[in-house]
């Protein structure tokens, strides 16, 4: 059996970077122009097909989580929570979410990266069947992230985390498939020095295997990553001037699950009824006018 059903948005983190908004509400919980920042993930996933999504965070903030999207049936899918007691690595997600992957393939998105432009993730994701896929996107300044070593045929030969010389420009963005074997490899993992399950350790054990595969990310596509106050008001601003000048919103989970069939048109309709009056619910609206 090929394809990913299932997916996690890893939306914990002490979130110290945005301190003191973070002393409000989590950082994936602060406005990206219009919706709370965690709508963007929730997006990309449903825009691939993943229906069955489970959402870790932190002890106070789960509650929040769960507040504001519920068991997912607003938007066509089935929402699930897990606690991270505290954070101790992105790999970690994977032992937190171990009865919820049960053995199957799985994508883990950050909740603090939004996506944008036709990566073409729905075919990616319906292909998967075994090993690990991530990406690799270019970027100015490499040394700020996990970077990606390719050969001269285009194969990975390594991925470093914040090399102070990288060995490209292509970074690796908090996007990652993995096949069912993917808990147990962390089982098997040691912490790094800072005390943490790290991804990029991660990766390289599906490299050491001959199973990692990279998919490099081209013009067209945007990768931000909304983990500073410059970085979100950066996004806002992104987001608002293609909203601004398309009239269409970005990361709608309404519209998306309407337009992937995880709404029917009845369903929306009472999703809309529920709605407060307001831009928002006009926007809704329109989007079932102009389907008819």
């Amino acid at each position: 059996m090929t394809g990913i059903k299932k997916g996690i948005v890893l939306a914990g983190g002490a979130g110290t970077r945005l301190y003191p908004l973070t002393l409000i509400a989590s950082k994936q919980l602060q406005p990206v122009y219009d919706k709370p920042m965690i709508y963007y993930p929730l997006a990309t996933l449903m825009t691939a097909g993943i229906r069955d999504i489970l959402i870790i965070s932190t002890p106070l903030d789960t509650p929040r989580f769960r507040e504001l999207l519920g068991d997912g049936s607003r938007f066509g899918i089935r929402l699930s929570y897990a606690v991270q007691p505290e954070p101790k690595g992105i790999a970690q997600a994977f032992l937190v979410g171990e009865d919820f992957i049960a053995g199957d393939p799985v994508c883990l998105i950050l909740g603090d990266n939004i996506f944008y432009g036709k990566m073409g993730l729905d075919r990616i994701v319906q292909d998967f069947s075994s090993g690990a896929r991530v990406f690799g996107y270019p970027v100015a300044d490499p040394e700020r992230y996990g970077v990606v070593e390719f050969d001269k045929d285009g194969q990975v030969l390594s991925i470093e985390e914040k090399p102070p010389k990288p060995k490209s420009h292509y970074a690796v963005p908090g996007l990652y498939l993995f096949d069912g074997k993917v808990s147990e490899l962390v089982r098997l993992q040691k912490p790094s020095t800072r005390g943490e399950l790290e991804i990029t350790d991660l990766n390289m054990a599906y490299l050491r295997r001959g199973e990692l595969a990279v998919e490099k990310l081209g013009r067209g596509i945007a990768w931000l990553d909304t983990g500073t106050h410059t970085s979100l008001l950066e996004a806002s601003h992104f987001i608002g001037t293609l909203e601004a000048r398309q009239g269409l919103k970005i990361a709608c989970l309404e519209e998306v699950a309407f337009m992937k069939g995880f709404l029917t048109r009845t369903e929306m309709e009472k999703v809309i009824a529920q709605t407060p009056m307001s831009s928002y619910r006009e926007y809704l609206e329109r989007v079932v006018r102009d389907e008819c």
